[in-house]
């Protein structure tokens, strides 16, 4: 298909993050220790895996997205990987080289490339989630691509039509109602979109929420009634992203908001508090506490590297933060809980928007931008105890998500899961931890037949 990627000098395409060139399906997984006989479902990881060598500068939001999946069947591990094949890219492999620039270092399209691709690719490489029977390849600054169980992919799905705009990464999807709840943020007016899809996947609520910059929201979260999203000064700079320069900019005179919206409701609903500046990359969770909102998140000082990572000592570390804003007050008031850094924070999807009580952050060795996770930390929040376990002196870690034991009754009854890749021997393992005794160690290691290239969003779909 062409010339492929190479580890040229760039961090994000050497080493551990090096791209991989095969699809593979393999059977029978080795697997050391025992694995658990409630697993039953599918462990996915998206993450950038370009298939040619870049135009230019390299980004990790650039790459083509790859899907590598673990199925637990019968007792059994198996594992599958494919390219999300996006229109771009099936423009790429038809001439045999990279036709796209980065978000680092942007650059129009040839006219025939953007007639067949569009402007931008939509690698769909951050996230991969499961709604009303649908699989879903998500990148926040497109629409969300349909893939089967299988990993083939369907193309790009709009909703029946009713979707205008993009897509955030991160949806929410409600444990009880089945509802996905979503948003999408763009350059360009209107800066911020709201949705909801109902739980046989029509799109039965949209609306328009004004804020009054450009900027780049990643991540938001829900409670049961409540949509609620951090307004923070990463400010998109388009006419400079034209011209090959940095794209955005991290303003904190512009303020930092949260805003609180009924998970029906319009932009005339919205209630705006205003915080002390900080940027949530992902959240935690949210629930409501009477006519309190409850928002847990780790939060840095500033937006971490914006579209250059330019930037390779900056130390911004996130640490866990509470805030509680009281709708019949109209206060807020936050609070840093932890004085451990850590990030990709997860919960017991099953309680998303309710009260829970346990919480899961991966933590990192640096964070110099190296993707150099190596262990987790799970918090109680209702004793204020926490837990880690750290992996090998020489493996780097992904997300930990958390997969329930469907026979358990508590909300830490079931698995915590994570990939891990020795940096010494490229080796990769499944990592399976006991949630309610994370620093025991793993109860089960599934070897994977090939180094999985370092990634962003892991999800576990139980069948």
């Amino acid at each position: 298909m062409g010339a492929e990627a190479k580890s040229i000098e760039n961090q994000f395409l050497a080493g551990l993050m090096a791209p991989v060139t095969d699809e593979r399906d393999d059977r029978d997984l080795e697997v050391v220790g025992e694995l658990p006989a409630g697993l039953n479902g599918i462990f996915t990881r998206n993450g950038p895996n370009p298939q040619f060598a870049p135009l230019g500068a390299y980004h990790p939001f650039d790459g083509d997205g790859m899907i590598h999946a673990v199925y637990f069947e019968d007792g059994k591990a198996r594992y599958r990987n494919r390219w999300v094949q996006s229109k771009g890219l099936l423009v790429e492999r038809k001439r045999g080289q990279a036709c796209y620039g980065s978000v680092s270092e942007f650059r129009i399209p040839e006219d025939d490339v953007m007639a067949e691709g569009g402007m931008m690719k939509n690698n769909a490489n951050t996230h991969y989630v499961r709604h009303a029977g649908r699989y879903l390849a998500l990148m926040e600054a497109s629409l969300p691509t349909e893939m089967t169980r299988e990993l083939e992919t369907v193309g790009e799905y709009d909703f029946a039509g009713k979707l205008e705009g993009s897509m955030t990464a991160h949806p929410k999807i409600d444990p009880v109602t089945g509802e996905m709840v979503f948003f999408g943020y763009s350059p360009f007016p209107p800066y911020l979109r709201y949705h909801v899809a109902d739980a046989d996947g029509n799109l039965v609520h949209s609306a328009v929420i004004e804020i009054p910059n450009p900027i780049m929201m990643h991540d938001f979260t829900i409670t049961e009634n409540y949509a609620v999203f951090l307004d923070s000064p990463a400010i998109f700079d388009v006419e400079a992203m034209m011209r090959g320069e940095p794209g955005m900019r991290w303003e904190p005179d512009k303020g930092t908001r949260i805003g609180i919206l009924p998970r029906r409701g319009t932009n005339d609903d919205v209630r705006w508090f205003d915080v002390d500046p900080g940027y949530a990359v992902h959240f935690f969770n949210a629930f409501e506490d009477g006519d309190k909102v409850v928002i847990h998140a780790p939060i840095f000082d500033r937006m971490p590297g914006g579209l250059q990572f330019d930037a390779p000592n900056q130390t911004e570390e996130p640490y866990p933060h509470r805030w509680e804003v009281d709708l019949a007050a109209g206060t807020v008031r936050g609070e840093q809980t932890d004085d451990r850094a850590g990030e990709f924070p997860r919960i017991n999807d099953t309680l998303a928007g309710r009260r829970h009580r346990y919480m899961y952050n991966s933590m990192a060795r640096d964070w110099g931008f190296g993707f150099d996770f190596n262990a987790v930390v799970k918090y109680d929040i209702e004793s204020g105890a926490a837990t880690t376990y750290t992996h090998g002196d020489s493996v780097v870690v992904g997300e930990h998500i958390f997969a329930p034991d469907p026979s358990g009754a508590a909300e830490d009854d079931g698995w915590v899961m994570t990939v891990g890749v020795d940096r010494l021997t490229e080796k990769t393992e499944l990592i399976v931890l006991d949630a309610r005794n994370i620093e025991a160690g793993p109860v089960a290691r599934v070897r994977i037949p090939r180094r999985m290239p370092l990634g962003f969003h892991a999800n576990w779909m139980a069948e």
